[in-house]
């Protein structure tokens, strides 16, 4: 059974105590370095996060099609026009104009090859791998950028 989340400060922090994720309305907020005086009241709200992909969302549900898109700047006043990019970037890091979408999935499964890589066996809060996390920078031919990733089957090698 949880004790009913509290808030109070101490050394001028806000300290939380109780279940942390269900705080109890109208709870009152004291200071506890000047004899536990009144600063104010919990007043939880419960917050939805909506996040969206904008520009990026075709390359996200190309993923769920078994596609790899990458994206490439075919300004032609930019310097670098022609430059293919993996990770996917919606617009030229050199010119700042917009990107065309390329479908390499076929150059990906033709020519992509590990770069480095690094074994893990402990991960971050909240980090479902399984451990070992083996993550991975992969090359591709005529990409400018590597990809960072992690291999969930096999062992990488270079």
């Amino acid at each position: 059974m949880s004790m009913f989340g509290q808030v109070y400060v101490k050394n001028s922090q806000y300290k939380i105590k109780g279940d942390f994720h269900h705080l109890t309305p109208n709870m009152p907020i004291r200071d506890a370095d000047d004899g536990w005086k009144l600063l104010g009241v919990t007043n939880p709200r419960d917050m939805t996060y909506i996040h969206s992909y904008g520009g990026e969302a075709v390359f996200f549900e190309s993923l769920s099609k078994g596609k790899l898109l990458a994206s490439r700047c075919d300004n032609p006043k930019c310097e670098y026009k022609g430059s293919v990019y993996q990770p996917f970037r919606i617009h030229c890091p050199d010119c700042l104009g917009k990107n065309s979408v390329l479908d390499m999935t076929d150059i990906a499964r033709k020519t992509s090859k590990i770069h480095t890589f690094m074994m893990c066996e402990r991960s971050g809060a909240f980090n479902m791998l399984n451990k070992p996390i083996k993550f991975i920078n992969i090359e591709f031919d005529g990409v400018c950028t590597i990809l960072m990733s992690y291999l969930s089957v096999g062992d990488p090698v270079i």
